[in-house]
């Protein structure tokens, strides 16, 4: 029967090489790591197999989610900022949703205020994204 040690190498390998071939996020990659170190430990004397494997789990565990948190780039709410203004096209009724024209597409927009209406071919101002509906103000109230 082999060894731990080189079942573990050869798994470590197998799992960093998946990695380059089928990108997964680095967890194959942090798999294969897990491995290799679990593969030194077992050359360093860990014969328990069961222990090895609860080793190797989780040190990946612990790996994957390190590297998620370091890899991922912090998100923003809103990726609104510069171009804050835009025009109704449609009335957006006290409470419901109508459509305004930004940044030269139509979007689906509400009031930020629920109890106001805002005609339409009025400038309003974009407060807010909430998914794929724009939060207006209308440019008189803020310009009062």
């Amino acid at each position: 029967m082999p060894s731990y040690t080189l079942i573990w190498l050869l798994a470590g390998s197998v799992l960093c090489l998946m990695e380059l071939f089928l990108p997964s996020a680095f967890v194959a990659f942090m798999m294969g790591i897990s491995a290799f170190v679990v593969a030194l430990l077992s050359l360093a004397g860990l014969a328990n197999l069961w222990l090895q494997v609860l080793v190797w789990l989780l040190l990946s565990l612990i790996l994957v989610v390190l590297s998620r948190r370091f890899s991922q780039p912090k998100r923003r709410k809103s990726k609104i900022q510069d171009a804050t203004v835009a025009e109704t096209l449609t009335e957006i009724a006290a409470g419901k949703t109508g459509r305004v024209l930004y940044e030269g597409n139509s979007w689906q927009a509400r009031c930020d205020d629920h109890q106001l209406s805002v005609a339409p071919h009025q400038r309003v101002y974009v407060v807010r994204r909430e998914g794929t509906t724009l939060i207006v103000m209308p440019e008189y109230l803020l310009h009062s």
